[in-house]
């Protein structure tokens, strides 16, 4: 027994072929031994538990350090959504992503594909450095625990077969488990890549599913421990991004353009990754953060808006930014859920708060009058009866600008919003309004005493909607 066992520590050998092909033939000696020969079992048990805990161990070992080889560093200490863009890379930085792909330290892009081959085999590290790929460290993370799984399921069923219990399996363990953890403490510390661990989170949850499916529960505990070790890790670094937004310098931020800030990208990218990854697992306490990320963005938006000078400008700045945050959900496919509605109620606020603006600035004199002068009953608003006198130069006025001011109107909100559907519809929102305005406004006028003699000159409804198609038409 002693020399089938010896056999196992010949370097290269294939420990699971030997295990089912020769050692297996010989349990009924391990189970007769059991029972009439407890000291030479005993004597074999530690043999065999003392030489596959080394030999698994030197192989985990090695594993580890050749898939550290080819790992690639995405995020940095600094690498956070409200710290200004320096766009300068140190001279000693290891194997960091170029700049043009910097974009992942916020965004999921492809790398969701890990979940996907979950099951995939393991990498074989010397393949993977011949062909000079780097990988992002839940890629090797995945493989890592592929081969861990395997391992494991394969000598758990053998101890149980061979030695007819699971304890012994669990001092074999005892060392490969201490490699990894040694080779985590050193990685975790340093590990900034917020979507990376999430994805670790969710890596660790399919890997649970994957071991229960198989039946097999020997690693439960250290899996649960894995992911005891990932959460605070990313909610730490999670902090951080939430400070850099709290304690984020505006003067540095702010840029003289109303065009969406780079912050928001960022934080657009961000969430929208953040709300991927949460979308089988409606995870509270994830969404929870997201909400608390939401208001400091929200919080930074405001003081950066406040910097323009004008109101207009302000507002501009606010719907374009709130508007490219729907767009990338959008386009990460997330159509609903309470970040996205409260997004949506800001820009439809703002829009509101941008038409009503535009109006004031082309027609301010007929907008004041319609809000002050036209109540349900028209004789007690101020008391004073409305005269022709005081509708008739905003009768002409009206008709003698209005096309021109529509036009300025197109013009102006076509120069002012990044994304053309969003300022189309804002148009669109700002020309309806003007029609209650007018139609009120109209109303009004004809039903003054001697009101009819202007009826000359008001610009009919249908003169007005007929712009607005002309207008509608370029949407």
């Amino acid at each position: 027994m002693m020399q089938k066992l010896n056999a196992l520590k010949k370097p290269k050998t294939n420990i699971q072929i030997l295990q089912q092909n020769v050692l297996l033939k010989y349990k009924y000696v391990a189970v007769f031994l059991q029972k009439h020969g407890k000291e030479v079992y005993s004597e074999i048990r530690t043999a065999y538990f003392d030489t596959l805990n080394k030999v698994l161990s030197a192989h985990f070992r090695t594993y580890i350090q050749a898939l550290e080889k080819v790992q690639l560093d995405i995020a940095a200490v600094n690498d956070l959504i409200g710290v200004e863009d320096t766009r300068s890379l140190g001279l000693f930085s290891r194997s960091r992503e170029p700049l043009k792909k910097r974009s992942s330290v916020f965004s999921l892009g492809d790398r969701a594909k890990v979940l996907k081959d979950v099951d995939q085999p393991a990498l074989i590290p010397h393949i993977v450095e011949a062909s000079g790929t780097k990988y992002p460290y839940e890629v090797l993370f995945r493989s890592l625990h592929k081969l861990l799984m395997d391992t494991a399921t394969s000598e758990y069923l053998f101890c149980l077969n061979f030695f007819g219990e699971d304890t012994i399996f669990h001092e074999i363990f005892a060392g490969p488990f201490a490699v990894i953890d040694e080779h985590f403490n050193s990685v975790l510390p340093n590990h900034y890549d917020a979507i990376g661990l999430m994805l670790m989170i969710r890596l660790t949850h399919q890997h649970q599913l994957t071991m229960s499916r198989r039946r097999i529960p020997c690693l439960d505990s250290y899996l649960d421990k894995v992911n005891i070790m990932l959460w605070p890790r990313f909610k730490m670094v999670f902090d951080l991004h939430l400070t850099s937004l709290r304690s984020a310098n505006i003067r540095m931020l702010w840029e003289d353009d109303v065009h969406p800030h780079y912050v928001m990208r960022r934080y657009a990218e961000f969430a929208a990754s953040l709300l991927q990854l949460n979308v089988e697992y409606g995870d509270g306490q994830l969404e929870l953060n997201l909400e608390r990320l939401r208001g400091a963005v929200d919080d930074l938006l405001i003081k950066l808006a406040r910097c323009f000078k004008h109101q207009k400008q302000q507002t501009i700045f606010l719907i374009n930014n709130y508007d490219m945050v729907l767009s990338v959900f959008k386009e990460a496919g997330i159509e609903e859920g309470k970040t996205q509605q409260q997004f949506e109620e800001l820009l439809k606020s703002s829009q509101t708060v941008f038409l009503e603006a535009l109006l004031l600035e082309h027609f301010p004199k007929l907008i004041m009058f319609v809000k002050t002068r036209t109540g349900e009953d028209l004789a007690s608003t101020s008391g004073q009866p409305i005269k022709v006198e005081e509708v008739e130069p905003l009768v002409k006025d009206f008709a003698e600008r209005w096309r021109g001011a529509i036009k300025l109107m197109h013009e102006d909100v076509i120069t002012s919003f990044s994304n053309f559907l969003c300022g189309m519809e804002i148009l669109r929102l700002t020309l309806t309004q003007l029609l209650l305005y007018y139609t009120r406004f109209a109303d009004a006028v004809r039903q003054i005493e001697g009101g009819a003699a202007l009826n000359i000159n008001l610009v009919s409804i249908t003169s007005i909607m007929y712009e607005i198609k002309n207008y509608s038409r370029t949407f």
